[in-house]
């Protein structure tokens, strides 16, 4: 069987690859893999913290594949011969005033309440896991199940794994549309310099983010094709991000990733094993692509506010991204019609999820008739719950 992915992002590749180690023959076409939200995003794997009173469907993605995501690392990580940056951090929650730790202490609560493990601590305490706090935070939450990766990393570990399976291949140009014949669909793509071509496939896998699927792509970017009275309303929610470095006399953070809340605003501090620390990060939907100076500041100034120290790094990378979104928050995440499935919206989810998305779509494909001895472990997924889920929810 043949699959085509649409998409390579985290998203896509990580589909990719779970088809390709499942026996089905893959092709993902993206004329620039992992250079869209993947590009910037931090990599929490915070299922407990980046828990929202109005997501609580997400649990059923959320909570498998945060349990999911070691094993998974580790299995991209042996395939490819390149490290994913996976790490088993814990998260510190921290209120920069009272204000901010009473909403933090509800938000504790209701994740307690569904079943997520975090505590409250006292400051001193938090402070003994990451010395650079600022002395004087009003409180603090800690969640040592959460853990982070380096999405650029992993996205380039996934291309190595899928080129090293037999039966993949990559197309890097652009999907326009999808075209449905007798013997099933066929995606017609163009390259750069306006080259043509036909893929035909088993089962086409739309993965894109933001801006390519029909009315919402650009003008003559919008993938086509898909059922007429399908509805996909996803719609660019773009992220300021930063990257800083320290300099030689500069402490560095002890390792957890940080979140916090400062005057109702919401940042977070990740720091790497390298010494890179990424702060990040805003959201907006004013259609600027560029990187928001107002965006900046504010990261800067709760960031400081927060961990002092950062104020003697170097300031190195500024990135904006759009996190393909969905009006419920959800992700599109189902068959959207014969030989055709969506898997985008993902939100601010989209690293932690991955492994979701993969196990997803494997769970919705006939077995693969080449695969003689399956190494791909059983799926991680109540196929029940995938109804919350579904592409045609706003059709």
């Amino acid at each position: 069987m043949h699959c085509a992915v649409i998409g390579a992002g985290i998203i896509g590749l990580s589909i990719g690859w779970e088809l390709a180690r499942s026996g089905y023959q893959v092709t993902v076409i993206d004329p620039a893999p992992a250079t869209g939200a993947t590009h910037a995003a931090a990599g929490m794997l915070a299922a407990v913290t980046e828990f929202h009173y109005q997501e609580r469907e997400l649990l059923h993605l959320s909570v498998p594949a945060a349990a999911a995501w070691p094993q998974w690392a580790q299995a991209v990580e042996t395939a490819s011969g390149r490290s994913t940056g996976f790490e088993a951090c814990g998260t510190l929650v921290v209120a920069a005033d009272a204000a901010d730790r009473a909403d933090l202490s509800v938000l504790a609560e209701a994740q307690r309440a569904v079943g997520l493990g975090i505590g409250e601590l006292g400051t001193a305490a938090a402070r003994e896991i990451e010395p650079l706090l600022a002395p004087r935070l009003a409180g603090a939450f800690h969640a040592p199940a959460d853990a982070r990766t380096d999405p650029r990393r992993t996205a380039e570990a996934l291309v190595a794994a899928l080129e090293s399976e037999p039966g993949v291949a990559f197309y890097r140009q652009r999907a326009t549309a999808v075209v449905q014949g007798e013997r099933g669909p066929t995606v017609q793509t163009v390259s750069a310099d306006g080259e043509l071509a036909e893929i035909e496939a088993d089962e086409v896998i739309v993965a894109t983010g933001t801006g390519r699927i029909g009315e919402h792509g650009a003008p003559g970017e919008g993938l086509t094709g898909l059922p007429a009275i399908l509805r996909l309303p996803v719609r660019p929610v773009f992220g300021d991000v930063l990257r800083l470095r320290p300099t030689a006399t500069a402490p560095r953070p002890a390792g957890s990733t940080v979140r916090a809340l400062v005057s109702g605003q919401r940042v977070y501090i990740l720091p790497r094993r390298d010494g890179e620390v990424i702060v990040g990060a805003t959201e907006r939907e004013d259609d600027q692509a560029g990187v928001s100076v107002e965006g900046v500041h504010r990261l800067l100034r709760d960031a400081l506010r927060v961990m002092p120290a950062l104020a003697h790094y170097e300031l190195v990378e500024l990135t904006a991204r759009a996190r393909p979104s969905t009006p419920d928050h959800l992700p599109l995440l189902g068959r959207i019609g014969p030989g055709l499935i969506a898997a985008t919206g993902f939100h601010r989810h989209g690293v932690l999820l991955s492994v979701a998305a993969a196990a997803a779509v494997r769970t919705l494909l006939a077995p693969a008739p080449e695969a003689t001895a399956p190494r791909s472990p059983p799926t991680i997924l109540d196929p029940t719950h995938l109804a919350s889920f579904d592409p045609w929810r706003f059709s």
